[in-house]
């Protein structure tokens, strides 16, 4: 696997853990069948990516980043989709999320 592959396939298992966790607010509890299938499908593609990158990453790495892009990607989308809110304690919070994944990547592979 060439050395960004991985880090491209946990990128995108960030995005689809994104979407995962914004599908749970519109399945109304898994009562509602179209998003409960499509937020499961998220789950499935971005629980695999995250697999597939850590044969190549190291876990606790891999895991905080997939996390973090999960964590500040879910409270964006809160922010303009849903409007919650944007204070700037919050967002300077998702800022340090931000700066502390950039550290991890930038502390496990050369640019």
């Amino acid at each position: 696997m060439s050395s960004q592959l991985p880090w491209l396939l946990l990128l995108l298992a960030g995005l689809f853990e994104i979407a995962w966790a914004v599908g749970l607010k519109y399945t109304e509890g898994f009562t509602r069948l179209w998003p409960s299938l499509g937020t499961g499908a998220a789950l499935l593609i971005s629980i695999t990516l995250l697999a597939v990158s850590l044969k190549s990453l190291p876990v606790g790495t891999a895991y905080a980043v997939w996390v973090g892009i999960g964590a500040v990607g879910t409270a964006i989308v809160g922010i303009v989709v849903f409007g919650e809110s944007a204070s700037t304690t919050r967002l300077l919070s998702l800022l340090l999320i931000v700066m502390g994944v950039a550290g991890l990547k930038l502390s496990t592979s050369p640019l």
